[in-house]
């Protein structure tokens, strides 16, 4: 630090002192500010009152994200950054997630994490139109497009970044001739099917032929005369109804015998326990993901054992994901990158972060990973 030097005074016999250099005072170290919107439901504790099992599950996801959060906070203040965290409780209660929306403290934040749950982020960003902070939906896969908020950082890929992931891996990867899209006739399998051609036709140029059947008990007899005895023969799966997983897979489970199969199928599958792994890597389903962790990785051994020293028990995945978030988000706060968003990517411990601006509802993450069943379980097929 370095000062302009001051005229010494006259020398006298009243005044014959060195000159006073005047004091600067060092710059103030940036604070960040983040506000934390979670469902705690505290009000649950009050006399008379108890949580239900629902509640006690939302509160459990509350306090393993604040914890991972607050981690990452911790770690990146002691390189040196700063912050100041304020956490707010949503209660899973679109009133009070409006309320929020109008506390001072909140509107006047850097940033504000949260609400999670769907509801409570259209409640929030409802009023939410004048802020020029950004607000990051954290866990929710919920499409942007349901809240309308150019200020909106959609972290969680939604359902048709996956549908996108599959149709390229199958164009760049398998190069078919067709794809059979099974159907089970629910209409909600539509957010999945639309995305898909969309991208499949795009991609291939319309070279991939797309082939649709709603599946009626498992009958499959009228795709044999378009089916292929020599080569791999492609079905995307967007169904989620149990029954009809398990009849459709068994009757492509005889089919493959005579036919290669290679099954896509939707997202959720790998919590669906009733799905047999020897089963789905017969028919050499291949499943994408956005939040699966690699418990054996060097990174993530390093995180589990912080968080136990920290805080004497197991990380949950949302202990996961708000680490994550944290030292991403932190990162970007504290070094003024916030607007370079689409241009910094970052590899977590649950998936990787690169995301696109979409005009009116924000910043998405767009990144999905591939994984295929081998050795009967869930490997990265990419």
């Amino acid at each position: 630090m370095s000062t302009q030097p001051v005229k010494s005074a006259p020398k006298s016999a009243a005044n014959n002192q060195a000159a006073v250099q005047p004091v600067v005072k060092p710059a103030a170290p940036k604070v960040s500010n983040i506000a934390l919107v979670l469902p705690f439901g505290l009000d649950h504790l009050a006399p008379g009152s108890s949580y239900t099992p629902v509640s006690l599950r939302e509160a459990d996801i509350a306090l393993g994200y604040y914890k991972g959060f607050k981690m990452a906070l911790d770690s990146l203040t002691a390189s040196g950054y700063n912050f100041k965290l304020r956490v707010y409780d949503s209660r899973d209660q679109k009133a009070q997630a409006y309320a929020l929306a109008n506390n001072p403290a909140i509107r006047t934040s850097d940033l504000i994490v949260g609400p999670v749950f769907p509801d409570d982020v259209k409640a929030f960003t409802s009023i939410y139109t004048i802020g020029r902070q950004p607000i990051v939906s954290p866990l929710s896969p919920a499409s942007p497009a349901n809240y309308k908020n150019p200020e909106l950082i959609t972290i969680i890929p939604p359902l048709e970044y996956h549908a996108r992931s599959a149709a390229k891996y199958i164009n760049n990867k398998m190069h078919p001739d067709k794809v059979f899209i099974l159907r089970s006739g629910f209409s909600d399998e539509n957010e999945y099917i639309i995305p898909f051609k969309k991208a499949i036709d795009s991609l291939s140029k319309k070279h991939i032929k797309v082939i649709e059947l709603t599946v009626v008990h498992g009958q499959l007899g009228s795709l044999i005369p378009q089916l292929s005895p020599g080569g791999k023969n492609i079905f995307m799966i967007p169904g989620t109804d149990q029954h009809f997983l398990s009849v459709t897979l068994r009757a492509l489970d005889t089919l493959s015998k005579s036919y290669p199969t290679t099954v896509f199928g939707h997202p959720n599958w790998i919590n669906f326990s009733f799905l047999k792994a020897d089963l789905l890597q017969r028919l050499d389903t291949h499943v994408t993901s956005a939040d699966r962790v690699d418990y054996k990785a060097d990174n993530t051994l390093a995180f589990v054992k912080q968080y136990r020293n920290t805080y004497h028990a197991e990380p949950n995945s949302y202990a996961i994901k708000g680490f994550d978030e944290g030292m991403y988000l932190g990162k970007l706060l504290a070094t003024d990158s916030m607007k370079n968003i689409t241009s910094i990517n970052f590899m977590g411990l649950h998936n990787d972060f690169e995301f696109e601006k979409k005009p009116g509802i924000g910043w998405v993450n767009t990144h999905v990973n591939m994984y295929k069943y081998a050795n009967f379980e869930l490997k990265k097929a990419e």
